[in-house]
């Protein structure tokens, strides 16, 4: 209740009539200084108190010896003093402030102390109901205001772009690009370590923000993975949602721990999470700026199939290379548009897509190419190229270009390689809404992911529940009862195979020898016993301390009859005394796959799904998807996937069932969702038969 209570009241702290800033000094080069100077000089017109005990007065003005001293309301109050005394200040006029923001260092990202601090002042935010930005922030800019609550200098025009970084020292450097590229800014935000207000509050805020229309965010990691889904689910289909994530490897989510003092989510997780959303994901920053410069100078996404119009053949040529693999596609050319083409263009040129003008072409051609291919309705984007030949009058084309921007409302970018022939007609190109590409690459794939924010807004999804099967929870909450109760981690392979049963999931064919007595007992009896397995048979090890069984020796394969089974039985008992072990039927002419779940703490479960086998981890052809879904929504992303050429006939090979493979990730999908004790999970083989024989779950892991 009370997080909503403080989203709404986020306006006064990005609108305020009235400004305190503790630490302000007339000492050039600090902090307290710029962030004074910036908030007194650049415009910003509501009261300003100036606080700091060691001075009476900083820029001939009057300055008090702490916040208690002001008598008039404050709106907004931003720190800018040693951590140490932060806690104090906030503390003694937190009853007559609601809004601060912590400039200073010195909090999480520290370690324990900071920590510490930290969890000090999330008690007086409850107690007290106050809004709190960072610790450890660069502040907030809003041009609109003339406000640069911030120690960025200048001020940037108002525009219509919001942008929250994770990272001061980003956004400094992200604001000064920006300048040069004439990008324009609603509000930019610094969160630091977000210890209150994190990217969830600021995205409900800027969701509903009438001044923004496009939001960019640089995140190292998101505090409330599914509350931060649920609300960008709100507004993403509204406005375009970019996000460029941070924390990739191993080694950068270490430093986003001492840079931010928090922990940095699973890479793949996050990734299927922030999709399914509907938000436009940027793999590095050169895409993050191209997403947000593209459709910062567009009134709507990119529609239809697309054309490439070049001056060039050999950039052309490169330009349409960048749309292999992609979903965005281009457009054939019609016999009807071809010859209307042919009528003036020269014979040498190509009418094929790309369509190539030729090095001679003037802005005439480029014009003409325009105004008869835009008659072709499936056409809904153009990408014109252009390389400036010394004949190329590259001005003059850019206005061509520009003037049919406006006079159609087609979706069109350019590519203009070059350096100064091009600069005034790329920055002409820019200040009318038209964005210019340096190189075909990046051009195509910023093309592709608004074009996907495009598919997405138009279907409008909303975020599924999930059916929980009470009863079958119950049960399988009884056998990891009981496995925690024997102080077990893993799974025996005849629970996992239980547990997959109830999902209607069938294991390999086994049997299981818990000592060497049954073990006995059992191979006396296996005429009249379930012991029904066909030779050959693979032994293994089955137990927790030997997880990498292979690699222990704890896997013997290709045993062909009974003689061999019980001595290498003997031979196993040997080596791993007092353990189970397990025999199963093996398994010819399968397609081997690997199913798994990954969970992270803050999205909560994906499930990976790919090529299984001994070669998993070398050519990691796995695809994730996120529950909740149905066997049908399962079916459909297989299609997608990596994995549908074994449901393809090809060479004569008959094509596996993916309705077959859907059922299974399915089952696996709701069992992540219905057990959430499970830390890890995997089948590794499932066998698929294309030969009509049911697929079978081999090697099952489960962890908890």
């Amino acid at each position: 209740m009370f997080e909503n209570i403080r989203e709404k009241k986020l306006e006064k702290l990005f609108n305020p009539q009235s400004i305190a800033i503790v630490g302000a000094t007339p000492t050039e080069g600090k902090v307290g200084n710029v962030i004074a100077k910036n908030i007194l000089n650049l415009g910003y017109g509501g009261k300003v108190f100036l606080v700091n005990p060691n001075h009476k007065e900083i820029f001939g003005r009057n300055c008090f010896s702490s916040l208690r001293e002001i008598d008039e309301t404050v709106d907004l109050a931003i720190i800018v003093v040693p951590a140490r005394f932060v806690e104090e200040e906030i503390r003694q006029s937190a009853d007559r402030i609601k809004n601060f923001v912590i400039i200073s260092a010195g909090f999480s990202e520290i370690g324990w102390e900071g920590k510490t601090r930290e969890e000090s002042l999330k008690k007086i935010i409850e107690e007290k109901r106050i809004n709190i930005l960072g610790p450890n922030c660069l502040g907030f800019i809003v041009p609109e205001l003339k406000l640069n609550a911030s120690f960025a200098g200048g001020l940037p025009k108002p525009g219509k772009i919001a942008f929250v970084s994770q990272s001061g020292a980003l956004a400094v450097a992200f604001l000064d690009i920006s300048a040069k590229e004439d990008i324009n800014f609603s509000k930019v935000i610094s969160i630091g370590n977000k210890m209150q207000i994190s990217e969830t509050e600021l995205l409900e805020y800027l969701g509903n923000d009438e001044k923004t229309e496009i939001i960019g965010m640089y995140l190292e990691n998101i505090k409330d993975g599914k509350k931060f889904l649920k609300t960008a689910q709100k507004y993403a289909f509204k406005k375009p949602i970019i996000i460029l994530k941070a924390g990739h490897s191993e080694k950068t989510q270490k430093a986003i721990a001492s840079h931010t003092g928090a922990l940095a989510g699973d890479d793949e997780i996050i990734s299927v999470a922030l999709e399914r959303a509907g938000i436009l994901q940027a793999s590095n920053l050169e895409e993050f700026f191209s997403l947000l410069k593209m459709i910062g100078e567009s009134s709507f996404a990119p529609k239809g199939k697309t054309v490439i119009i070049t001056n060039a053949g050999g950039v052309g040529v490169l330009t349409a290379d960048a749309f292999s693999g992609k979903n965005i596609q281009l457009a054939d050319i019609n016999e009807k548009i071809k010859k209307k083409l042919h009528s003036f263009l020269p014979v040498e040129s190509s009418l094929e897509n790309p369509i190539d003008l030729l090095g001679d072409a003037k802005e005439d051609r480029y014009k003409k190419a325009l105004e008869i291919i835009s008659e072709d309705k499936e056409v809904g984007s153009f990408l014109c190229v252009l390389t400036p030949q010394d004949q190329t009058p590259v001005e003059k084309i850019a206005q061509e270009i520009i003037n049919f921007k406006q006079k159609n409302v087609a979706f069109i970018n350019t590519i203009f390689l070059g350096g100064k022939k091009i600069e005034k007609a790329s920055q002409n190109l820019s200040k009318n809404g038209i964005c210019n590409f340096s190189f075909p690459e990046m051009a195509v794939k910023t093309l592709e992911t608004y074009w996907h924010w495009g598919e997405f807004r138009s279907k409008k999804p909303k975020l599924k529940r999930q059916f929980i099967n009470k009863k079958r929870q119950k049960k399988i909450q009884g056998i990891v009862e009981k496995v925690q109760k024997e102080n077990r981690s893993v799974l025996y392979f005849s629970e996992a195979a239980e547990i997959m049963e109830m999902y209607n999931l069938t294991p390999v064919p086994y049997e299981e020898f818990f000592s060497e007595k049954s073990q006995k007992n059992k191979l006396k009896q296996k005429k009249s016993s379930k012991f029904f397995l066909k030779f050959p048979v693979v032994l293994k090890v089955d137990d927790q301390n030997f997880l990498h069984k292979t690699e222990k020796g704890g896997v013997i394969l290709g045993i062909e009859n009974e003689i061999q089974l019980e001595k290498n039985l003997r031979i196993m008992r040997k080596k791993f005394p007092g353990v189970r072990l397990i025999v199963q039927s093996m398994s010819k002419n399968a397609a081997e796959i690997i199913i798994g779940i990954k969970r992270d703490a803050s999205f909560g479960p994906v499930v990976v799904y790919g090529l299984g086998g001994i070669y998993t981890e070398f050519l990691k052809m796995v695809d994730y998807l996120m529950p909740p879904f149905t066997a049908w929504e399962a079916q459909e992303h297989i299609r997608k996937s990596k994995l549908n050429f074994l449901f393809q006939k090809s060479r004569g090979q008959k094509e596996y069932r993916i309705e077959e493979l859907a059922k299974i990730v399915s089952g696996v999908g709701n069992l992540a969702m219905e057990i959430p004790q499970i830390k890890e999970f995997d089948i590794n083989p499932v066998f698929m038969y294309n030969d009509g024989r049911e697929a079978l779950l081999s090697d099952i892991k489960i962890m908890i």
